[in-house]
């Protein structure tokens, strides 16, 4: 899945803006998931809000926005900026990190080796590819069109050649386009299909070639254009639309395919559908209720703490009917 968060569309663009790269900040350079998580719900939250912001205090009223996020929301009204943010960007090695870490393929601890080494922009890179693996090679080479968002009317087009091409191989496969393109963004980071068929449960000894199948299939229509890595279970790739009378020329993008067991299918399509913040809240629920659930199962937990058999699960209802939580829409789990 993409490394890039959708932009949040909000009346309080200016907050949400300053939280997610602080929030990047935090992942990237000082590897602190803990405080990403909570900038990250902080900017959720306040894309959702109606209204424009006025103070902090007033912010400190909405879930997860503590005294910190608080003042610094009034250090950006009085100010238009962020200090904190200032110095960051002012400092070379935080923000070269963050930079190389928009380079698919390259997570913190490569950028931060990278820059440790002189690699600091994108003509660094390209002057030193011997120091890159194959992954981070084709996240250079196709840089500038993967920084570029998918609009939603072109993920359409993606969807409908994918699932029907999928079809027209065999009509017994399941493919779903997920993240957040499922719960109806405007627009994506890439493109992340599951898919199942009834030939592969979770008993099988073997993995057929189901997923190579269907890769092979998306390389002869010209569609998947190369491959990052590809195994039994797990696709990554890159994709591209043929040109048609409306564009001349698709941008490349990022494609990841996973084969899931049938009988595990629909507790993948709820978990890769996302989003982080409502997947936190389900697992939550269910563990209250007395069950556990990840994205391959849903089981109950016994009186002893260890958890039982999966439940069958044929589709998302069943999952929200096992925890007695009224169905949603994909549409609806932004939070």
């Amino acid at each position: 899945m993409s490394k890039r968060k959708a932009p949040m569309e909000s009346t309080n663009e200016g907050i949400t803006d300053f939280l997610i790269e602080l929030a990047n900040f935090e992942k990237n350079v000082n590897r602190a998931m803990h405080k990403y998580n909570v900038y990250r719900k902080a900017a959720s939250v306040i894309a959702k809000y109606p209204t424009k912001i006025k103070s902090g205090a007033e912010a400190k009223k909405l879930e997860g926005i503590g005294d910190k996020i608080a003042k610094k929301i009034d250090e950006f009204l009085a100010t238009g900026k962020l200090q904190k943010l200032e110095k960051i960007r002012q400092d070379d090695v935080s923000s070269s990190i963050n930079f190389l870490t928009r380079v698919t393929g390259i997570g913190p601890a490569a950028a931060r080796k990278l820059v440790d080494e002189g690699v600091k922009n994108l003509e660094d890179l390209r002057n030193n590819e011997d120091k890159l693996n194959y992954h981070q090679r084709i996240g250079l080479k196709y840089f500038e069109d993967f920084e570029k968002r998918i609009p939603r009317n072109e993920m359409l087009k993606m969807q409908d050649l994918v699932l029907e091409e999928v079809k027209k191989l065999d009509p017994e496969y399941i493919s779903t386009v997920c993240g957040s393109f499922r719960r109806g963004a405007l627009s994506s980071g890439d493109m992340d299909i599951l898919l199942t068929h009834p030939d592969y449960t979770s008993e099988s000894t073997k993995k057929p070639k189901l997923l190579h199948k269907v890769v092979e299939c998306l390389e002869r229509t010209g569609f998947v254009t190369e491959t990052i890595s590809k195994g039994d279970t797990k696709y990554m790739g890159v994709c591209q639309l043929p040109d048609d009378n409306d564009a001349c020329d698709y941008p490349h993008r990022r494609i990841d395919i996973r084969l899931i067991p049938k009988d595990q299918y629909f507790c993948g399509v709820l978990y890769f559908t996302g989003s982080d913040i409502f997947n936190k809240n389900m697992r939550t629920t269910a563990l209250e209720k007395g069950f556990t659930l990840n994205e391959y199962t849903i089981r109950p937990m016994g009186s002893t703490g260890i958890p039982g058999e999966p439940l069958p699960v044929d589709s998302e209802q069943d999952i929200f009917d096992y925890i007695d939580w009224v169905y949603r829409e994909p549409k609806d789990r932004s939070e």
